[in-house]
């Protein structure tokens, strides 16, 4: 596809690519991660505009024997360990050094961890740019030195980057409260759904059309998959008298009289052997409710939220789920924490519970169990989300970014 010469970067008025590097993922294609999957739709959308995108992935994820380029990306893969709290700094710190020895016109970081070298990345005379995905530091796994490293990275980031991006409107007004930046809100996108009628996968995994609830997420305790298990077992709930089990007794299924049982369908992995995966892994081991299908994508992914009976994300805390998106874009039920950043995107209707209330949270998919409460995402929220989140115009708004902040390559 031919660039578009009204945003193709370059010199002044000059049709030489811009050259741009993104660094602070795990790696492309398909590997599990909102930063994966932003940075995977996006580079693609840069390089239809025309921009050389180089994406710095990290050995640990992407295979050695994995092609160099992906649809016309270019993958530099450089050595790190698998292991949580240590991989992202040591890539980070490589990938850094490496940007200053191939020189980009634009340096993208992704990730306040990795942007803790964004002071590096000047010193070494590269034009920054850094996406603030997340407050990674109020996520519960990490200790108190990983969350001041954490801090530190996003100080930095926006007080030392060229150019500041968010994907959410809180986090935005947020940075520019505490560190007094201008700051740009562009959101996480999108593909078109592609709504299916097969049900392979369901019944690969012994699931029934819309009687399940939908969780896509990467096993962690930031995002509360224990508290979901312990809903649809019923570990925490009071009487339900609206319901009945799938024996008329125990605990075996949400079910409406005459039904089959509802199902918890977690789809997402563990990226490291943690205590918390192994309870999860056990929990749903142990509950003839839960069906764990690891990383899906392509067309199992799509069955799996055109059929569902409801979504849920319950996490303690998010900046902007692509996970949700894809189910607004898809019309599922929602089933949502209270915090800020699902507030921020939630159509109507979605069912809010309060991070952490595993009895609310049954009481609620007790109730769209039973018929009630679900609401799916009218036509023309759908609509809306398709135009706000479109992978298309997200790109072009990032690359005016890099343009603003690009200084032409001396001829």
């Amino acid at each position: 596809m031919s660039a578009d010469p009204a945003i193709q970067g370059g010199g002044e008025g000059a049709s030489a690519p811009l050259r741009v590097t993104m660094l602070g993922l795990r790696g492309v294609p398909n590997v599990q991660g909102g930063v994966e999957s932003h940075v995977e739709n996006l580079a693609l959308r840069l390089a239809e505009l025309g921009c050389e995108v180089e994406v710095i992935v990290r050995s640990a994820y992407v295979d050695a024997a994995s092609p160099r380029t992906w649809r016309g990306i270019r993958l530099t893969r450089l050595w790190s360990p698998r292991r949580s709290g240590i991989e992202t700094f040591l890539h980070s710190l490589l990938g850094v050094l490496r940007a200053g020895v191939s020189r980009p016109d634009i340096l993208h970081i992704h990730g306040i961890g990795p942007a803790l070298f964004t002071p590096l990345a000047r010193l070494l005379g590269l034009r920054v740019v850094v996406t603030h995905h997340s407050p990674n530091y109020e996520h519960e796994k990490w200790g108190a030195g990983a969350r001041i490293l954490l801090r530190l990275g996003e100080q930095v980031a926006m007080r030392w980057a060229h150019g500041r991006i968010t994907v959410s409107t809180f986090l935005a007004e947020a940075m520019r409260r505490r560190y007094g930046v201008a700051i740009e809100v562009i959101p996480n996108g999108i593909a078109t759904p592609r709504i299916l009628s097969s049900t392979g996968t369901l019944t690969a995994y012994g699931l029934s059309p819309g009687r399940y609830v939908l969780s896509v997420a990467r096993i962690d305790p930031v995002k509360r998959q224990l508290d979901l298990i312990a809903a649809l077992t019923r570990q925490a709930q009071p009487a339900a008298p609206v319901l009945v089990s799938a024996e008329g007794g125990g605990d075996d299924g949400f079910e409406p009289a005459g039904g089959e049982p509802w199902r918890l369908a977690l789809v997402g992995g563990a990226d490291h052997g943690t205590e918390y995966a192994r309870a999860v892994a056990e929990a749903a081991a142990a509950s003839a409710e839960v069906v764990m299908l690891g990383y899906q994508s392509g067309d199992a992914l799509a069955e799996l939220f055109s059929h569902a009976g409801a979504f849920a994300m319950v996490s303690s805390h998010e900046a902007q789920p692509i996970a949700v998106l894809e189910a607004m874009s898809y019309g599922c039920p929602l089933i949502l924490s209270d915090i800020p950043a699902h507030h921020e995107i939630a159509p109507p209707g979605t069912i809010f519970v309060t991070p952490g209330d595993v009895a609310g949270l049954s009481a609620r998919i007790a109730a769209i169990a039973s018929g009630h409460e679900a609401e799916t995402v009218t036509a023309a929220d759908r609509a809306r989300v398709a135009e706000r989140h479109d992978w298309r115009a997200i790109a072009r708004r990032t690359l005016q970014v890099y343009r603003t902040v690009h200084r032409p390559r001396s001829v």
